[in-house]
C-alpha cells in the first residue's frame, strides 16, 4: 500500500527565486515545503545580498505609481522617470549578451516582468525609486538612466524579510540548517528530495520539486573547473552556501546543462573584502562610479573603455577584466571634478583609499602600481580628451578620447582638478552564467530535451538567459518570473 507524500511540492533555496516559486504553487492549493541549507541569520541565498535593483518593463509613471502607491506628489513631480518598454528590455537583452541569449527565455522574462512585480506587491514586498544610485538631477528634476528605475525596499535584507513573512502569512514550512543532497528519481520521475538535517539523511517525498539554489559561485573548484585558471581566487559578494548542489543534483539524474558555463557575472569590488558577502557592509564593497574615471592596473595602464556604455550595462563583465590584471588588481582613479557624482559605497569605511593634491603624489601612493608609467598614461589621457563636447552624465555623451590605444568612448573629463582620490579594487563574483534548461513550463530537460516529471527550476541555477554580460537588475527580475512559473507548473501538476 502507497501513501500519498506530506507535501506536494519542495523547493530547495530560500531565497527570492524558491520564495516566489513557493507562493505560487501554494497559490494553486499545493502543501508547500522550503528548504533552506543556511541557518536563519544567513538564509535567502544571494538575494539577501543584493542591492534590490530590479529590471522590468514599463510605459510610464502610471505604472511606476501602481506599483508604489505611496509616491508623493512631490516626488512625481520632481522625478523624470521616463519609460523603458518591452522592446527596449528585449533589445537590451540581447545587445548586452551579443545576441546568444535564448529568444524565448528573454521573451518571456520581459513580456512578464510587469506583471511580475505587480504580483511581488501583492505578496508584500515594497518597491521605491533607486534615487540615490540610478538618477541625476538635471534642470532641479532627477532624472532616471539605463533604464533601470526601482529597487526593493530595504535592499536585499528587506526583499527577504517580505518574502520570508509572505510565506509565513501562507502557513508554508520553511525548515533552516537543511542541506539538500539528492533528488528522489525512479528513473522516471522525481518523488521528492534527501536532505541532511542535524547530521542525519531523511527522505522527503513529494509529488513534484523545484530546484532554486542558486549558481555555484561559492564553489571555488568549480568555479576553477568551468570558469578558468584564476577564478579560485575571485572574491564571492554574496552567500557562502551557493555550491552548485541545485545544479550537481539534477546533473546526476540526467539533466541537460546549458547556456553560458565559462561566464559569470563579475563587478569592481574592494580588494581587501573578505571571501564571501558581509552582511553588515552589505553591497557598499562594490565600486560602480568608474564611468567618471580611470581604471589602471598596476603596470600603470588603462585596460578598458570606462565609458563604454552606462554602468548598468558594463559593471557584470568588467569584473573578468580585472581578474586578467596582474594580482587581480586594478585602481579607480578621480578627481574633484566628479566627486560629488561618486555613489555612497566609495564613502564607507571598509575601503582602500589613497588621496593627494598632484598626480604624482597619487601615483606613488598606490601600492604595487609602476608610478612612472600611471603618472604617463594619465598625461596621455588628458591630452587626448576631446573638452569640446558637453559632459552629461545622463545620456551617452559622446565625450571621448582620441588617438588612445583603448580610447574612453562617454564621460571622458580630464583628471587635473585636486584632490585625486584613487580606489584599490579587485574581481566580484555574484552568479554564474551556466545551469540547468528548462522548458516553457519551467521543468527541467534531460539530455534527449525531455521533460523530467516532477523537476522544475528557477533562478541562477537556469542556464541561458546571460552570456558574458548582463543588464543591471535583470536578477532579481528572472528570479521572480521564473520562479513564479515553476511554481505554477508545479503546484498545477501536483494538485490535478
Amino acid at each position: 500500500m502507497t501513501h500519498s507524500p506530506e507535501f506536494d511540492v519542495i523547493v530547495v533555496g530560500a531565497g527570492n527565486a524558491a520564495c516566489c516559486a513557493a507562493l505560487a504553487a501554494s497559490e494553486q492549493g499545493a502543501k508547500v515545503l522550503v528548504l533552506e541549507r543556511a541557518p536563519s541569520k544567513e538564509s535567502g541565498g544571494n538575494s539577501r545580498f543584493t542591492a534590490g535593483a530590479i529590471r522590468f518593463a514599463y510605459d510610464g509613471v502610471d505604472d511606476l505609481i501602481a506599483l508604489m502607491p505611496d509616491l508623493t506628489e512631490s516626488e512625481i513631480k520632481d522625478t523624470d522617470f521616463g519609460t523603458y518598454t518591452e522592446d527596449q528590455f528585449y533589445d537590451d537583452m540581447g545587445r548586452v549578451t551579443d545576441y546568444r541569449t535564448d529568444p524565448d527565455l528573454a521573451n518571456y522574462l520581459v513580456s512578464h516582468s510587469n506583471a511580475t512585480v505587480m504580483w511581488l506587491r501583492d505578496q508584500g514586498v515594497r518597491f521605491a525609486p533607486i534615487w540615490g544610485r540610478q538618477a541625476f538631477k538635471v534642470g532641479g528634476r532627477f532624472k532616471f538612466w539605463g533604464g533601470l528605475t526601482v529597487e526593493t525596499w530595504g535592499g536585499g535584507e528587506g526583499l527577504i524579510e517580505a518574502l520570508h513573512r509572505a510565506l509565513k502569512q501562507n502557513q508554508i514550512e520553511l525548515r533552516y540548517d537543511t542541506t539538500a543532497r539528492d533528488l528522489l528519481f525512479d528513473g522516471n520521475a522525481v518523488g521528492g528530495v534527501r536532505v541532511l538535517h542535524k547530521q542525519k539523511l531523511v527522505e522527503i517525498p513529494s509529488a513534484s520539486v523545484v530546484l532554486a539554489a542558486g549558481g555555484f559561485q561559492s564553489n571555488a573548484e568549480w568555479r576553477t573547473r568551468y570558469l578558468g585558471p584564476g577564478w579560485d581566487l575571485a572574491k564571492v559578494r554574496g552567500t557562502r552556501f551557493n555550491t552548485g548542489d541545485g545544479i550537481r543534483m539534477a546533473l546526476d539524474i540526467g539533466a541537460m546543462p546549458y547556456g553560458n558555463w565559462s561566464g559569470a557575472h563579475a563587478v569592481a569590488w574592494e580588494y581587501n573584502a573578505p571571501e564571501f558577502g558581509d552582511l553588515a557592509v552589505g553591497d557598499a564593497f562594490q565600486k560602480h562610479s568608474y564611468p567618471f574615471g580611470l581604471v589602471i592596473n598596476n603596470n600603470g595602464e588603462r585596460f578598458l573603455d570606462e565609458g563604454a556604455d552606462f554602468r548598468n550595462y558594463t559593471y557584470a563583465k568588467y569584473g573578468r577584466e580585472i581578474l586578467r590584471q596582474p594580482d587581480h588588481s586594478a585602481w579607480q582613479l578621480f578627481d574633484a571634478k566628479v566627486d560629488h557624482l561618486l555613489r555612497d559605497e566609495y564613502r564607507i569605511k571598509q575601503v582602500t583609499k589613497v588621496q593627494a593634491d598632484s598626480i604624482e603624489e597619487l601615483c606613488g601612493r598606490m601600492d604595487g602600481v609602476d608610478t612612472q608609467a600611471a603618472i604617463q598614461t594619465i598625461v596621455d589621457y588628458n591630452a587626448a580628451v576631446d573638452t569640446t563636447t558637453n559632459f552629461d552624465p545622463n545620456v551617452k555623451d559622446g565625450r571621448s578620447t582620441r588617438g588612445l590605444t583603448i580610447n574612453k568612448t562617454n564621460w571622458a573629463n580630464t583628471l587635473d582638478q585636486p584632490p585625486f582620490q584613487a580606489y584599490n579594487v579587485t574581481c566580484g563574483l555574484t552568479f554564474t552564467f551556466g545551469g540547468l534548461r528548462i522548458n516553457d513550463s519551467a521543468q527541467v530537460l534531460d539530455t534527449g530535451l525531455e521533460a523530467i516529471p516532477g523537476l522544475y527550476a528557477a533562478g541562477e541555477l537556469v542556464g541561458g538567459l546571460f552570456y558574458g554580460n548582463y543588464p543591471g537588475g535583470t536578477g532579481l527580475m528572472a528570479g521572480a518570473v521564473f520562479g513564479k512559473l515553476a511554481g505554477d507548473s508545479a503546484g498545477i501538476t501536483s494538485t490535478s
